[in-house]
């Protein structure tokens, strides 16, 4: 074994090397009573804390310069009480666009019917009661065959018939919340993934199929101009990211070249679908992707409240 001589160890300078830390990106204590613009200006300006910043700064300035920021969502952001907060944006002019998957529409609608949602699926599943409550399935499969009757999409037919309903709830719903202030909503259903799929109405699927492809071609068209613009996937694991990743590829192939593109995914772990699909190949030649992960009911909020900080130029 060779002889080592511990004591001609090079060593450099501490001031002269490279760190990729600073103390002057390090948090600052917060103090009782702090405003919310208080609390951000205190993150530390280091990995996610400085990721959010740049995020939430991109997002401000899409909007600025008059780009489309599009939100796709997956059931669960509706089950944790996010309708509101996107209700909001909505009302705002921030989000210009949503994408939803199927399960948004049962939980929404449900929502806006009787001011509740979320099946216990281990008290049903048993005796074969999960998935087939009348009110839901009927109002959907309805939607789905008036929006193939006359080529339209599924998320603003469901959308109008909320409104014509006028159910108690009304005001939580985003579908009708979208169709009352004319911004789009498209829905991406898959066959057999919802509950209903297995309701009496659900005929033989053609209906469905009609209509979600035309909400697939309309998200297409909204994605062709989204040169500049942003997309946020909340929520969704699988399917909003296949379709986000075919509407992107079918622009281009058409010659909108969607470059510059900011985008950011949000959910509870990393999956791969997002983290491919949104955050890394449509990004990898221009733009910027980033991936948040927690829970939806305080990273969504705590993102588009620091857009608003920004668009308000408080010089965050």
């Amino acid at each position: 074994m060779k002889d080592l001589d511990f004591d001609a160890v090079r060593t450099v300078p501490l001031g002269g090397r490279h760190s990729k830390v600073r103390t002057a990106d390090f948090a600052r204590p917060l103090r009782a009573g702090a405003s919310l613009a208080d609390f951000f200006r205190a993150l530390p300006n280091i990995l996610a804390g400085a990721d959010l910043r740049e995020a939430a700064g991109r997002v401000a300035l899409a909007k600025k310069a008059g780009r489309p920021v599009l939100l796709g969502l997956g059931g669960h952001v509706i089950k944790v009480g996010l309708g509101p907060v996107i209700i909001d944006l909505l009302e705002r002019g921030l989000i210009d666009g949503l994408a939803a998957n199927g399960s948004v529409m049962v939980h929404d609608s449900e929502a806006a019917l009787v001011g509740a949602t979320s099946e216990d699926v281990a008290a049903t599943l048993g005796h074969g009661d999960f998935g087939v409550t009348e009110e839901t399935g009927r109002l959907i499969n309805q939607a789905a065959q008036k929006a193939a009757q006359a080529a339209t999409g599924l998320g603003q037919t469901l959308g109008r018939a909320l409104l014509d309903l006028s159910p108690p709830h009304l005001g939580v719903s985003v579908l009708a919340a979208a169709a009352r202030l004319s911004r789009p909503m498209t829905i991406h259903a898959a066959i057999g993934t919802d509950v209903y799929n297995i309701h009496p109405a659900a005929g033989d699927g053609a209906a469905l199929g009609a209509a979600t492809m035309a909400d697939f071609r309309l998200f297409c068209r909204q994605v062709a101009d989204l040169e500049g613009g942003v997309f946020i996937n909340l929520g969704s694991a699988v399917i909003l990211p296949e379709v986000f990743l075919k509407a992107l590829t079918l622009a281009r192939n058409l010659g909108q070249p969607v470059t510059g593109l900011t985008t950011i995914n949000l959910d509870f772990i990393r999956h791969y679908r997002p983290s491919v699909n949104v955050v890394g190949r449509p990004t990898q030649e221009s733009g910027r992707g980033f991936y948040f992960i927690g829970h939806h009911e305080i990273m969504f909020p705590l993102l588009m409240s620091l857009v608003l900080e920004r668009l308000e130029g408080d010089g965050l």
